[in-house]
């Protein structure tokens, strides 16, 4: 499992909290990331989809800080019951 470092502000923290997740369980779900994640989806921004340690999967999108250093998450939220579906018929 890696460790990014993370640039967080009141901005992000409270986007993140607004979806009723914590930013322990953003950053665990980003350095738990499994192929294909995090994956580039352009304009420079990343996503990561996967399980929170209790087992809700959320989506977190995120830049990289132009020093390459840190990740700054500019949204997270839980998937939807159709998302998962979705992601399940994919991997087949």
């Amino acid at each position: 499992m890696r460790h990014y470092v993370f640039r967080w502000n009141a901005w992000n923290v409270g986007k993140v909290e607004l979806h009723g997740l914590s930013v322990e369980e953003v950053e665990y779900v980003v350095d738990s990331a499994r192929r294909p994640h995090p994956k580039p989806i352009g304009n420079e921004k990343w996503l990561v989809v996967g399980p929170t340690r209790s087992g809700l999967w959320i989506q977190v999108f995120f830049t990289i800080d132009d020093d390459g250093d840190r990740l700054f998450v500019i949204h997270a939220r839980p998937l939807q019951p159709d998302e998962r579906r979705r992601g399940r018929r994919k991997k087949r």
